[in-house]
Parts: C-alpha cells; structure tokens; sequence
C-alpha cells in the first residue's frame, strides 16, 4: 500500500497545531479561548493517532481517537457549564480575575 502523504506530514502539522493550542493556554486569559486551546491540542494528538494508524496499517489508532472525540466532547461539555456557572456569580470569564477557591 503505498501511502499519499508521508507520515512526517501528519507529525509536522500535529507538532504545530500542538504548539498553537499550548501558546493559548499559556497566553490567553479567557475561560472559552482555553477551552478552545485545549481541543486543538486534543485534536494534534488525535492527528498523530491517525497518523501512525494510517503509516503502520492498524486501525487501533483510530479506535483511540474515538475515545479520544468521546473525553473531548464531555470535557467540553462540563468546561462551558463550568464557564457559564462562573460568569452567573462573578460576572467575569476571565481565569485570572477569578478567585472561588481562595478562602
């Protein structure tokens, strides 16, 4: 089976869709950019799952990545009602500006 696209490809943009996500996690300060950030670096690993799925011929990879969307979708899910939880008591959705946890 000759493969179109060289498995270097699939590491290369996983690397930098991975170095994007961190970026915002580390830069940015609001809670839905984060989140966001955080499903890109979920979606480089998923790459990189069908990456090496594809270059070695086992379909094992992709079953990972389906439990991978599955723990992407439910970690979105409880993120945005994290989110709008702490928006309703402090009018805010920016992580460095809320302070639940101190006492």
């Amino acid at each position: 089976m000759i493969n179109a696209i060289p498995l270097e490809y699939y590491l290369g943009l996983a690397s930098i869709i991975f170095l994007i996500g961190t970026v915002g996690v580390l830069v940015r300060r609001n809670a839905i950019i984060v989140f966001m950030s955080i499903e890109l670096m979920l979606n480089s690993v998923n790459l990189t799952f069908v990456g090496f799925s594809t270059y070695l011929g086992d379909t094992a990879g992709q079953v990972f990545v389906f439990f991978v969307m599955a723990v992407a979708a439910a970690e979105a899910a409880i993120g945005l009602a994290i989110v709008l939880a702490l928006f309703r008591n402090k009018q805010t959705i920016y992580v460095d500006e809320v302070n639940v946890l101190k006492w």
